[in-house]
């Protein structure tokens, strides 16, 4: 097999089901179908529909938060595949989120050293004092 027979569609994930894609108008008259359906109906427009309540939960939430409007009649833009420069920018904002994070973390743990780094010395210049004092006291 030649990467001429994939381009084709001939190759092993042809036959692969393509991601169904709804319009709001879809969404919004199934909505309104499915609730206005008698409790033993509701199963015959899911099985009818090739749906799941997943589905209809999702889309009542969506008409709910004001995602779906009737003016919103086409069906959501294909997902477009990424420029490799697009993708390594995404990369390296990642990484600079994870470096900004472990900087934040590490300043913290800098911050907290230098503190009992400083009690250790004020602890130390005491110790000495008492033992200066205790010398003194002896003489």
């Amino acid at each position: 097999m030649t990467s001429h027979d994939l381009q084709r569609g001939d190759g092993p994930r042809a036959d692969r089901p393509k991601r169904r894609t709804f319009t709001a108008a879809y969404k919004l008259r199934l909505v309104e179908e499915y609730d206005a359906a008698p409790d033993g109906e509701k199963g015959a427009v899911l099985r009818r529909e090739g749906l799941y309540e997943s589905s209809i939960s999702l889309w009542r939430r969506q008409r709910d938060n004001g995602e779906l409007t009737a003016s919103s009649e086409s069906a959501p833009a294909p997902r477009t595949r990424k420029t490799p420069e697009q993708a390594e920018l995404e990369r390296l904002r990642k990484e600079n989120e994870r470096l900004s994070r472990q900087k934040e973390r590490m300043e913290k743990k800098l911050a907290q050293t230098e503190a009992a780094l400083e009690i250790v010395g004020k602890w130390h210049a005491l110790l000495g004092m008492m033992s200066e004092g205790a010398d003194s006291d002896n003489s």
